[in-house]
This record gives C-alpha cells, structure tokens and sequence, in this order.
C-alpha cells in the first residue's frame, strides 16, 4: 500500500490532523464524522494531482484501524482480496484507472460492501459523471456526497513546506522558496518529495540548503521524477 503524505515526512502516517485543509476543511469535516454512522451513503473525492485524495482517504482507513475496525483496499494495483463481512470500510481509490476486470471486482465489491452496512469512500481524478467505467460502478460511486478538492494556494503551500523544512531542521529562506514554487512542478507532493531530496542531500555533504546546493543535487542526481498522481 502507498503512503504519500501531505507536506510531512515520509514515515509520518496521514492523518486527518496532519493534512494541509485549506479550502477542502468541508471534506476533511465529512470524512471524520463517517466513522460514528451506520452505513452512511458512499462518499466521493475527486480533484488533481497534490491535492491530498489518497492521504484522506489512508487518514479514514487509519482511524477505523485505530477503533479496531478492519479496511478493505482497492486501488487500480491491486484489489481488496476476497470480502470480508467484517470489513468496517472499504476504500476504492484511483478509480479513473481502473482497468475492464477491475471495475466488474469493484463493482462487486461495492455492492456486497452495500448489503453489508459498510462505509464506503472512494476517490479518482475526476467526478463520477466523466469517469471511464461501466456505467453501474459509475453511477454508484456518485450516490453520495462528492467533494472537490482544491490545491492550496501559493501562500498556503509556502506555509506548510515551511512547516516540513521546520521540523526536519531545515532552513529554507525565502530565496530557496521562491525557487522551488517557480522553477518545479507546483503540486505539494511532488514539492514534499524534491525537499526530502534536498534534506539528505544537504546532510550528505554537511552544507546548508542554498539554490546552488539544490543545483548541484540536480545535476549530479538528475532533475525531478514526476510523482505521479499524488491524491
């Protein structure tokens, strides 16, 4: 399973605490009253890349877990496995990726998940309505309440790489900021991992975190790997 944390350290398990709301706090409010509820209808995440699907979506399971309930996992890598009755929530993520066979599991899935009062929350690069699947997973992902989630704005993300820098004991100056936001993909993600890159680097060779530093680190490393859909 994939952890990709919002704007901390990359052993920190996601958490509804430590995600970086912004405009998204009706989300993040949705998401933490579902575990009180008796088989509330599906819930729906959608938005681009950075910003922060897959960390609520690990913040819920990661909650259940700590309340002793068991979660099923499917994402387009692999499926839950055989269903469980006892399973407390079941998590359909990257459903925009979902392959024929994948989607005819999920649907299945979702149905006994359905007959079976468990919580269902779900999340994909797109609304229900424009994802390419089988129209009857398609159309039961959308029964519930969806939420768009937003990207931070600059100065929210310039807040929480801050934030990061600060507790790894990094300082980032203004000058060092500016260059990351203007001259690197904008996602919080693939900005989380670049200071991961530049942390290590700046300990291997015993030297502060200056423009220079970050240029030689790309030029004996290579440039930035896109992170792919950091949800």
């Amino acid at each position: 399973m994939r952890q990709l944390p919002l704007g901390l350290g990359p052993q920190e398990v996601p958490t509804f605490d430590n995600y970086a709301a912004g405009p998204n706090r009706a989300a993040v409010e949705h998401l933490r009253g579902l575990n009180g509820q008796h088989a509330p209808p599906p819930v729906y995440l959608w938005g681009e890349s950075g910003t922060g699907k897959t960390h609520l979506l690990r913040a819920l399971a990661h909650e259940v877990a700590a309340l002793g309930g068991r979660v099923g996992w499917f994402d387009h890598t692999a499926g839950p496995g055989e269903f469980d009755e006892g399973w407390r929530l079941v998590v359909f993520d990257s459903c925009e990726r979902y392959a024929p066979a994948d989607q005819h599991r999920a649907f299945a899935t979702f149905v006994q998940a359905t007959t079976h009062g468990q919580l269902i929350a779900a999340a994909g690069r797109w609304p229900p309505i424009d994802l390419p699947l089988r129209e009857d997973l398609r159309t039961r992902l959308g029964w519930g309440p969806v939420f768009q989630l937003l990207p931070l704005s600059e100065a929210e993300c310039r807040a929480v790489l801050r934030q990061a820098a600060d507790r790894r004991g990094v300082f980032l100056s203004d000058e060092v900021m500016s260059y990351l936001q203007t001259r690197f993909s904008r996602d919080l993600g693939s900005l989380m991992s670049l200071l991961d890159r530049l942390d290590r680097f700046a300990l291997a060779t015993q030297r502060a975190v200056t423009i220079p530093l970050l240029k030689q680190m790309l030029a004996e490393e290579g440039a930035p790997v896109a992170q792919g859909e950091f949800r």
